[in-house]
């Protein structure tokens, strides 16, 4: 009984907080500390030489698979296992029943399926844009270190999805298309969001602060706008369905989209380089992507709105 009174007496703006420091401590430090020993087994040398490998991993192939162990560690504990807990403790909410709410909702998937493959089209003029932004002159210090820090993230990227066989391929794709998709969409759709909207009772100030915080958590400023607008999609689908299978499929669906396209275009089975943000679509495509995309939201709406009307909800 006392938990609960704890509980209502809880300002949603400072469980939004605690939701984001718990996230942050949990990613940044106490994950990837708990991978780095996980990961010891898998790489050679001595404590030490693991270290100096993790300050400059491109430039060891071999340290690929730890690396992999560490991010999904990060990832597992810091953005799914921490928080979910954390939702448990002050709300009373386990993982399960984020996805509660998703039953007899088949037929959305193959919508947002489709939705997202045309918003990521749609996306790339805001990818390429971003990618060529120029501060002002008075900014040119934090220009250059923005340019450098989302430098090494690419070549990083690039070192990470450097795939040498079909099981480096298929550990990458757990760590970069599945464990984020559960995660970050726990974090900023599941928790922030929900705390955000109970706070401010505005869904969309709720659903492009979450989406801004989503963007400012990667911390690459040459990516943070469409990054933000792909939050935005997540926050209405999570918004208007009540369950974050929606956003969590539409997460795995981008990343995992660019990953299976990534190894197919090392394997020379695809000409496009999905990686590259000089990659733009004709404006016909483009166009045409983003009615589809529109479309398919207004359906996703009006379908939930209904099923909701039927169910007395």
């Amino acid at each position: 009984m006392t938990e609960l009174n704890i509980e209502s007496k809880m300002h949603p703006l400072n469980k939004a907080g605690l939701t984001l420091l718990v996230s942050l401590f949990g990613f940044v430090l106490v994950g990837p500390l708990i991978g780095f020993f996980f990961a010891l087994p898998f790489s050679d040398g001595n404590l030490m030489d693991q270290l100096d490998k993790l300050a400059n991993p491109v430039s060891y192939p071999e340290f690929r698979l730890p690396l992999y162990i560490m991010q999904g560690c990060a990832t597992l504990i810091g953005l799914a296992l921490l928080p979910a807990l954390l939702s448990y403790i002050i709300d009373r909410k386990g993982l399960i029943a984020f996805f509660t709410e998703s039953k007899n909702y088949g037929l959305m998937l193959v919508v947002i399926f489709v939705m997202t493959i045309s918003f990521m089209v749609t996306d790339s003029v805001f990818i390429n844009w971003n990618a060529n932004l120029h501060f002002p002159e008075f900014m040119g210090g934090f220009e250059s270190w923005a340019r450098d820090y989302e430098e090494r993230a690419e070549d990083l990227t690039k070192y990470l999805t450097a795939f040498t066989s079909r099981g480096e391929f298929a550990l990458a794709f757990v760590v970069i298309a599945i464990l984020p998709a559960i995660g970050e969409e726990l974090v900023f759709r599941g928790m922030l969001q929900t705390h955000l909207l109970r706070a401010t009772k505005n869904p969309h100030v709720a659903i492009w602060v979450s989406a801004i915080l989503f963007s400012a958590f990667h911390l690459q400023f040459f990516g943070f706008v469409p990054r933000m607008l792909l939050g935005a999609l997540f926050g209405y689908l999570y918004y208007w369905s009540g369950s974050l299978l929606m956003p969590a499929f539409a997460h795995f669906v981008n990343n995992g989209f660019s990953v299976v396209m990534l190894y197919l275009h090392q394997k020379n089975v695809v000409t496009m380089d999905v990686e590259s943000t000089d990659v733009v679509a004709p404006w016909p495509v483009i166009v045409l992507s983003t009615l589809i995309t529109a479309g398919l939201l207004y359906y996703y709406k009006t379908f939930l709105d209904s099923k909701r009307i039927a169910d007395g909800r």
